[in-house]
């Protein structure tokens, strides 16, 4: 049977990956997406719907879907406002599961990071494990967990951010240190997040799930 799927962060670098893997996979008969901005993208089976982040249960009447993605992140540097940091990275993730699950969504598969650990002394990783465990307790046929380590890809974006772009350009030739148990610290594309999140959401694995970098780079394996 075809399947529907609701993507949230479609603007962001493994948003935007994870839209086009479900435009074109032939599983998903409809893909809709909620944005603050229209992301001008344009397809037969794609319903973009501008949003108040702050107003998500309203933003999702009408709105069914099987499988959630959310893709929601960003920085320091773009959120410099702690609220707003939070928000983006613990309060709406766990806003979409709570409200998606009402609509009858069955499962949640959301990119959370390495390390995350509600308990963690790193501000960051601590609000990523409260958004794991408290999606988590929502009553999904399946939560997916992604961890990935550092992301690269190329970001479509106004900002430019020179340190980024250095860091990549250092990393990716030493991509061969990274074996053994230094495996899952490897830095892994966007795209194969992406790739893995779509083939994860169509495997019928039930229960919640946690995937760190070096599992979400097998799965997301061309």
């Amino acid at each position: 049977m075809k399947r529907t799927a609701l993507l949230v962060g479609a603007s962001g670098l493994v948003g935007g990956f994870c839209l086009r893997e479900l435009l074109e996979d032939p599983a998903y008969s409809h893909v809709t997406i909620l944005a603050r901005n229209a992301l001008g993208v344009k397809h037969p089976k794609l319903t973009e719907r501008i949003v108040n982040f702050d107003h998500l249960k309203d933003a999702l009447k009408g709105i069914r879907a099987d499988d959630i993605f959310c893709a929601l992140g960003t920085t320091r540097k773009k959120n410099p406002d702690p609220e707003a940091y939070r928000k983006i990275d613990t309060t709406y993730p766990v806003q979409l599961a709570h409200y998606a699950r009402k609509n009858k969504a069955r499962q949640f598969l959301v990119v959370s990071s390495m390390g995350a650990d509600p308990d963690s002394g790193v501000l960051y990783s601590r609000r990523k494990g409260e958004m794991e465990r408290m999606v988590a307790q929502e009553a999904f046929e399946a939560v997916h967990l992604f961890r990935p380590s550092y992301i690269t890809g190329e970001r479509d974006r106004k900002e430019r951010r020179p340190m980024e772009r250095l860091l990549e350009g250092m990393l990716s030739p030493l991509g061969f240190l990274f074996a053994g148990p230094l495996k899952p610290y490897r830095p892994i594309a966007a795209s194969v997040i992406a790739k893995a999140m779509v083939r994860t959401a169509q495997a019928g694995l039930k229960g919640v799930h946690v995937w760190p970098s070096d599992k979400i780079a097998e799965r997301g394996a061309s």
